[in-house]
């Protein structure tokens, strides 16, 4: 058995952060002690040197023996300890995307988001033809128990079954109508890994696909131009989150209010925000937190292109240009973000969105729209120790995967 107490950390909880200490104990949190009740350092056993945390390691004098060599103490040194980052909306990074199909690609994209902060994702596809989706959500599935970066423990289609008219960067080549037959076919292929699809509510098929599939994936209004009455039947149908809120989506108005007042009046349904800094203004931000209390999730909506240079890049055949931040079509259509969740976690709280709804934006809300709460997104007793420690500014300082740290120094 192997463990390792960290002490003297700020800890996220549900109610904001808390000072106290946790043991890892074989990759998972135990012996969560908060407040007046955190066990002090036994500074007479703390040794020199620098930790990976940028603290120092001891002896925890009130342990056995055996005790003592499995169980070093970590000094956090007030750092904050948040829960490893949750990502429901990812097409790729560092040059890789998920349709590309390959293990190479995906385990690419899976270490570039685990150093920045997420710990868990759902790879994403883009609208594409049935077979390269298939080879897709055989990766996912090969990948989802041996990753060698955050976790996955699901999929994600964006499409095909998306309105042309609010396409946005997908490609409209390869748009198809809800087909039941073919979602199932995707579905089975992934050994059921899709946790998620996207399907505009107005097109033909599209409510009874939502109660169809609905009790086996979350279903998502996106890329539609419905008007209120429509995405409301769509989501009594079954259907419980909206897709990159105010994005490729008909806008909110007093006299057609459409599918964002559809989404926000039922309490059942969760929404996405993309908050790099583009999509979405910082006061729609606010607005966005105020319309979905505590039913908001943060996403990056990465490309490709994330953590590459300027250049240009392919998303579903079609050429997207980073410059300046911004990945964009030729026609100079928004596609994707160029950021990571940690960013857009760190923007929300620069616009004013209070940290610990940010936090739990990007943490234990989205694990339980994936349905994965027992994985990943928060920090409590017997969960998988996934954890980042960071700066006051959430500046990062260490990833930890299991207990394992596997980020040294800033990103």
């Amino acid at each position: 058995m192997t463990a390792r107490r960290f002490v003297n950390g700020r800890i996220f909880t549900s109610r904001g952060y808390r000072p106290g200490s946790f043991t890892v104990r074989d990759g998972r949190f135990s012996e969560l002690v908060f407040s007046d009740n955190a066990e002090p350092v036994d500074s007479a056993s703390t040794e020199t040197g620098q930790s990976e945390a940028g603290g120092s390691e001891a002896e925890p004098g009130q342990f056995s023996a055996a005790e003592r060599c499995q169980a070093p103490v970590m000094d956090l040194g007030g750092a904050k300890v948040l829960p490893g980052l949750v990502d429901l909306h990812v097409h790729g990074a560092a040059g890789a995307d998920f349709t590309d199909g390959t293990e190479e690609s995906l385990s690419r994209m899976a270490e570039a988001l685990l150093c920045r902060g997420t710990t868990t994702f759902l790879p994403t596809a883009v609208t594409s033809p049935e077979e390269r989706l298939r080879t897709a959500l055989r990766t996912a599935r090969a990948l989802s128990d041996r990753s060698p970066g955050a976790r996955i423990p699901g999929a994600r289609l964006e499409g095909p079954f998306l309105s042309p008219k609010r396409c946005g960067s997908q490609n409209p080549a390869f748009l198809r109508p809800p087909d039941s037959g073919l979602l199932l076919r995707l579905w089975r292929e992934s050994g059921e890994l899709v946790r998620m699809v996207d399907i505009a509510p107005e097109l033909p098929g599209a409510e009874a696909l939502a109660r169809e599939m609905s009790g086996f994936m979350k279903v998502s209004a996106a890329h539609t131009d419905a008007d209120y009455d429509t995405a409301s039947a769509f989501f009594d149908a079954g259907a419980s989150h909206l897709t990159h809120l105010f994005n490729a989506m008909r806008p909110l108005h007093h006299r057609d209010p459409g599918v964002i007042a559809a989404a926000a009046e039922r309490e059942h349904v969760t929404a996405e925000l993309i908050c790099d800094g583009l999509h979405v203004h910082p006061a729609a931000v606010r607005l966005a937190f105020r319309l979905f209390p505590g039913r908001l999730c943060l996403v990056s909506d990465a490309l490709r292109c994330a953590g590459m240079p300027e250049g240009s890049y392919d998303l579903g055949g079609q050429q997207v240009f980073l410059r300046d931040g911004a990945a964009r079509l030729s026609d100079g259509t928004l596609a994707g973000s160029a950021v990571f969740l940690l960013d857009c976690l760190r923007n929300a709280v620069r616009f004013g969105v209070p940290e610990t709804e940010a936090v739990r934006a990007a943490t234990e809300i989205p694990a339980g729209v994936a349905g994965i709460q027992d994985l990943a997104g928060s920090i409590r007793e017997g969960a998988p120790a996934d954890f980042l420690v960071t700066d006051e500014q959430l500046g990062l300082r260490q990833v930890y995967l299991g207990g394992r740290p596997v980020l040294a120094g800033r990103a």
